[in-house]
């Protein structure tokens, strides 16, 4: 039951979140568009079935392309997007066949044992919820990246089965309920029973126009658009006991179990079972022609792999470390491998981590982990996470968050010696430890809605727009707002005009992750000013640096188009 339920709460929240939109239109018009196959090839009304026959189609299909099709294309060793370019094709045609009624006609003649009151084929629309089925690629959030996980190692089991198709059908509920839609409006509203025809061209062209946007990836285009604002109802699902007892945060397989042999942060090598293969990878970065790196081609060599965002600042401490240790020890068999695992949505696209592989003079492999697939298939719960394998693939050591540095290194060492006890290893690198000291520092603090845990307005904080006025009394390590903001869920920005942002503050460095463009202002408490220029992809800009920390406050003026997402501290 606990399975059941996860699933469906899983599967409903992903069903109202942004990545759904495109496929809305196509959703809604298919419901209720009348079908051809009348003599002559005239437009019949829409069966009254044809709304849960295109969900049942897209329900089907998605559980089984989730559960099987990694496992199954493996198997036939063909491309992982062998499948979606299949779905995209098929959309394409069922388009073109929702235009020309006689093409419409051949199509849906393979699923006419389908029960139905009428002879005549009135087009179930069953075919069209297999084809949006196979490219439907929702958000992935941790019920969906447990099915992945599941699949993608083909254990697979009842419970997983189970999950999936209460998932699906959490998923298919809005969808339904926009296809119940389509068909009411079409039968309600006499317009469009005289221009039924017009309608059917109208869904014909929505689903080309559905299949051309996958293919140029518009649907990420539009979720980086739009940032998740069911994220923080998915992040109460994994922290909750049900939530928690389901693995949802890092998923149980035969393959990672071992993973719970290694205590965080041990100062000795471990033995925690073989290394999880790394999966679901987008794009890579730094490799020759964008190859993937499958870890059986490294067998002899160590590997350390840092799963990280760029826009972490606690990453960002944590990297000129890794990237020391990357150029002290690659010659001596050390391979480092960097999995980018996105916090926000911006972080999701492929230029913006470049761009940020670059600043930080990272030249290793990176590995773009969208979808959180090895993310989940390593158990990981931390920006920055560390996890070391011996040259015969054995986890070894696993370090989460910052710091223990020359402990880490120091293994790396220990394992280099072990593969090749003639090696001749440089000094140890001088990298300072730069970590705060636990409560030495104000925590992260965000100001999208979700998280924004430590606001120090007298107003409600909440998303949505409305004006802010500074308080007469702040408390300390708290932010609060001044003039009309735009609170959405992952950032703020302005109103209508430029606005302020107070922060009391402990700590010797203060950070602003920023996007957008314009020309930001800061003044600290002693009256003096500077400008900051932001512009381009969001990243974190310092607002002021220094080398012991104090208690102060910071105001930052930001104008109409720049986007403001956390303070971060050191």
């Amino acid at each position: 039951m606990d399975l059941i339920i996860i699933g469906l709460l899983g599967g409903l929240i992903t069903g109202i979140s942004p990545c759904i939109l495109p496929v809305l239109p196509v959703i809604f018009l298919t419901g209720g568009t009348p079908s051809g196959g009348g003599d002559g090839g005239d437009v019949l009304p829409a069966r009254r079935s044809r709304p849960f026959l295109v969900i049942a189609g897209l329900v089907l299909s998605f559980s089984l392309v989730t559960l099987l099709g990694s496992l199954l294309l493996g198997l036939l060793r063909l491309p992982q997007d062998v499948i979606r370019w299949a779905g995209i094709v098929v959309l394409v045609v069922l388009g073109v066949g929702l235009i020309v009624p006689r093409i419409e006609q051949l199509l849906e003649k393979p699923f006419q044992w389908l029960p139905r009151r009428n002879v005549e084929n009135r087009g179930s629309g069953f075919g069209v919820g297999l084809a949006l089925g196979a490219v439907f690629v929702p958000c992935a959030g941790p019920v969906l990246a447990a099915i992945i996980v599941a699949g993608a190692t083909g254990r697979i089991g009842l419970d997983t089965v189970v999950l999936t198709v209460s998932f699906a059908v959490g998923v298919a509920v809005p969808l339904l309920a926009f296809a119940l839609a389509g068909r009411s409006v079409v039968q309600r509203i006499r317009a469009f029973r005289n221009r039924e025809r017009g309608l059917r061209i109208t869904a014909g062209v929505a689903m080309i126009a559905l299949a051309i946007g996958l293919v140029f990836n518009v649907p990420q285009a539009l979720q980086r658009l739009l940032p998740d604002y069911t994220a923080g109802v998915q992040q109460d699902l994994v922290d909750s006991p049900q939530g928690g007892s389901l693995g949802l945060g890092g998923l149980v397989t035969d393959e990672n179990r071992d993973l719970e042999r290694c205590t965080n942060n041990a100062t000795q090598l471990q033995n925690c079972g073989t290394a999880p293969k790394i999966r679901g990878i987008q794009q890579w970065l730094n490799t020759p022609g964008g190859q993937p790196v499958e870890l059986g081609s490294l067998h002899g060599k160590v590997v350390l792999i840092d799963f990280w965002a760029y826009s972490c600042i606690n990453c960002q401490r944590s990297i000129p470390h890794v990237v020391a240790w990357d150029k002290a020890y690659s010659a001596a068999g050390l391979q480092v491998i960097g999995v980018h695992s996105p916090e926000y949505a911006f972080e999701k696209d492929p230029a913006n981590v470049q761009a940020g592989a670059r600043d930080f003079g990272i030249e290793y492999p990176v590995a773009l982990d969208n979808s959180l697939a090895t993310w989940t298939a390593y158990r990981n719960r931390y920006w920055p996470a560390h996890y070391l394998i011996d040259s015969d693939g054995v986890v070894r050591h696993i370090s989460f968050g910052e710091g223990d540095y020359a402990t880490t290194e120091r293994l790396i060492r220990e394992l280099l010696k072990d593969a090749d006890p003639g090696v001749d290893l440089p000094k140890p690198t001088e990298v300072a430890d730069r970590t705060p000291k636990l409560g030495s520092t104000t925590q992260e603090t965000f100001l999208g809605a979700t998280k924004a845990e430590n606001f120090g307005g007298a107003a409600p904080y909440r998303a949505g727009i409305r004006s802010y006025s500074l308080p007469l009394s702040q408390p300390e390590d708290s932010f609060a707002l001044a003039g009309s903001w735009n609170v959405q869920t992952q950032y703020a920005t302005p109103g209508d005009a430029p606005a302020q942002v107070r922060l009391r503050y402990h700590a010797s460095q203060v950070r602003m992750v920023l996007g957008g463009a314009g020309t930001v202002t800061v003044r600290d408490g002693t009256g003096a000013t500077k400008t900051i220029e932001v512009g381009g992809a969001p990243r974190s800009y310092a607002l002021r640096t220094g080398s012991s920390a104090h208690r102060g406050s910071i105001t930052v003026t930001v104008p109409v188009g720049v986007e403001a997402y956390s303070f971060t501290f050191g």
